[in-house]
């Protein structure tokens, strides 16, 4: 038996699956979840969602951008409480996944 199955997806391109993988075919029953407004505070408590608190406005044994007089900015890149870069920076290694890729998307 084959290790790898080949796909044709919507886009033309052809790719390597294996082929004990399993998929859903069709659309997504539930599409308007996202657009969902909460409305106020208390739904989202409801569902366990608790209020976030702003960096700048703690203190600095709290989190990286805590500290300072006033409203004053951390003077830092963004990060998080552990001091990892957030907002924009990556922090993740890229895939190698090309191998699987038999041709690219054929363009209209």
């Amino acid at each position: 038996e084959e290790k790898y199955v080949i796909l044709r997806l919507a886009s033309g391109e052809m790719r390597q699956v294996l082929a004990e993988c399993m998929a859903s075919i069709g659309e997504v029953g539930n599409e308007e979840w996202a657009n969902v407004t909460i409305g106020k505070a208390g739904r989202n408590r409801h569902r366990g969602i608790r209020p976030q608190t702003r960096g700048s406005a703690m203190n600095p044994v709290d989190h990286p951008h805590g500290g300072g007089e006033g409203k004053k900015n951390s003077g830092r890149h963004p990060v998080t409480p552990w001091g990892k870069p957030t907002k924009g920076a990556k922090t993740r290694r890229k895939k190698a996944s090309d191998k699987l890729i038999i041709s690219r998307r054929k363009g209209k």
